[in-house]
């Protein structure tokens, strides 16, 4: 069970990609700006300017460390920390804040509506478009009683929640999800809704919808999707999309059947919005294991049974797992991993330096 903690003071990026819901900006009862500078009457000046410098309530968004704050005013960083808790102490026992009863319990009905637990970037933007009017929000949040924030983890990004027992079913339950996962597994995203569900089966039936479990799922720093709405572990190689090797992946996996390099630049651009020059696209796909040539500029996925090599190669390696075999079936062999001609295969197929023909008419390596 967490305790109640304030926000660092710069936001840090987040280092994972993550399928995140989106959440549009509601429309709450109360007017934030107005509710946080009432509550900010109620305390000490100096415990009121520490409070401004800690969440950006001042002219500018800027949250500060404890740190900053003791340099400016030549104290430790424990005794700003002793000022702020003491404000919020403050806060808390005014009777501003007891007339805001109902503003606070607003703002905890809106986080039980998006599931009892939400990861802070989501639930922020949600509420509010600048910056500015999320650090109020934020400000709100630790002041408030029913609201209780988890620390960023290895395993999880920062959150709030409203629900002690909701939020240990959810992590929990995404834990086991992780580890049911293997390393390249990749999920539909129906499946894996399902999955998740069999994971929750204590949970509430009010949050068993699909926008709820995309919201939990963007929890985890170690689950993720791809723009395909593709699900599986966050580090496997299709999932995670960082650069034209990646794109180029999903592409040519979605299409189901090898696809020209010029193709595949084109369609990275108009699936993804991602600039792919056509020269780029085809040096990348060239140094990628991921990808084979099978024909004039066509590339398939080796995942798909697609080998490398000249067509000479293949045909031995078909000879050599099926044993002599007729000209007609070398040639069907050929063709289910390679796009190229007939006549391609018999001319290499008819080189006595590699092949042989036996007296029963099928081939051999030489």
């Amino acid at each position: 069970m967490a305790a109640k903690s304030t926000k660092k003071a710069a936001p840090q990026k987040k280092t994972a990609s993550k399928a995140a819901s989106k959440t549009s900006t509601v429309k709450l009862s109360f007017d934030s700006t107005v509710l946080v500078k009432k509550l900010l009457a109620e305390v000490p000046e100096r415990a009121r300017e520490v409070l401004v410098y800690r969440f950006g309530l001042g002219a500018s968004a800027d949250r500060e460390t404890l740190e900053a704050i003791g340099e400016r005013w030549s104290i430790t960083r424990e005794r700003v920390r002793q000022i702020e808790a003491a404000g919020l102490d403050a806060i808390r026992s005014s009777k501003a804040f007891k007339d805001a009863g109902a503003a606070f319990d607003d703002l905890s009905n809106h986080v039980q509506s998006l599931g009892a637990i939400v990861e802070e970037d989501i639930l922020l933007k949600g509420l509010a478009a600048d910056e500015k009017a999320r650090n109020r929000f934020r400000f709100l949040l630790v002041v408030g009683s029913a609201f209780f924030r988890e620390r960023e983890t290895d395993e999880f990004y920062a959150r709030w929640h409203v629900d002690h027992a909701t939020a240990q079913l959810v992590h929990k339950a995404l834990t086991r999800l992780y580890a049911q996962l293997s390393d390249t597994q990749v999920l539909a995203e129906g499946e894996m809704m399902d999955r998740f569900l069999d994971e929750l089966k204590d949970i509430n039936d009010a949050y068993r919808n699909e926008e709820v479990l995309k919201r939990w799922l963007s929890l985890s720093k170690t689950i993720s999707s791809n723009p395909l709405a593709e699900w599986g572990r966050a580090e496997a190689p299709a999932i995670r999309t960082k650069g034209i090797r990646d794109y180029a992946y999903l592409v040519i996996k979605r299409s189901g059947a090898p696809m020209h390099f010029s193709d595949v630049a084109k369609s990275i651009s108009q699936m993804f919005a991602k600039e792919a020059h056509v020269a780029t696209t085809h040096n990348e796909l060239i140094k990628d294991a991921r990808f084979v040539l099978v024909g004039r500029g066509l590339y398939a996925l080796s995942e798909w049974g697609y080998q490398p090599g000249v067509v000479r190669d293949v045909i031995k390696t078909v000879l050599k797992k099926e044993g002599p075999l007729t000209r007609e079936r070398v040639m069907e062999e050929v063709k289910k991993v390679r796009y190229v001609k007939d006549n391609t295969i018999l001319v290499n197929l008819n080189d006595p330096r590699y092949f042989k023909r036996n007296k029963n008419g099928t081939y051999t390596v030489a």
